[in-house]
């Protein structure tokens, strides 16, 4: 079963959330990052930002998990207010 990084940030702005999808289209995976499907989530008007990943395996999760949480904080989309672990429990896609 799949397995999903949820994550939420405060302080998020407009031009940071650009600049993100910017680098996330254009950029390669980090080394040490494994493959998921990414979701970005932004409310701007009140600058918070819910950033859901999903992996295919618990072991590809933990390895996130590890190499994200390792990560220095200008790295991040604002400040991280909470970090959720969940069972896809269903995935449909048109």
């Amino acid at each position: 079963m799949a397995v999903a990084r949820v994550v939420t940030f405060d302080g998020v702005g407009s031009e940071r959330i650009e600049e993100l999808r910017r680098n996330m289209s254009e950029g390669e995976r980090p080394e040490g990052m494994p493959n998921a499907e990414a979701l970005v989530l932004h409310d701007p008007e009140s600058e918070t930002s819910v950033v859901v990943l999903i992996f295919e395996t618990e072991d590809e999760y933990a390895q996130a998990h590890e190499f994200l949480n390792s990560m220095p904080a200008s790295d991040t989309p604002g400040t991280r207010t909470s970090v959720k672990k969940y069972d896809v429990a269903h995935r449909h896609k048109d």
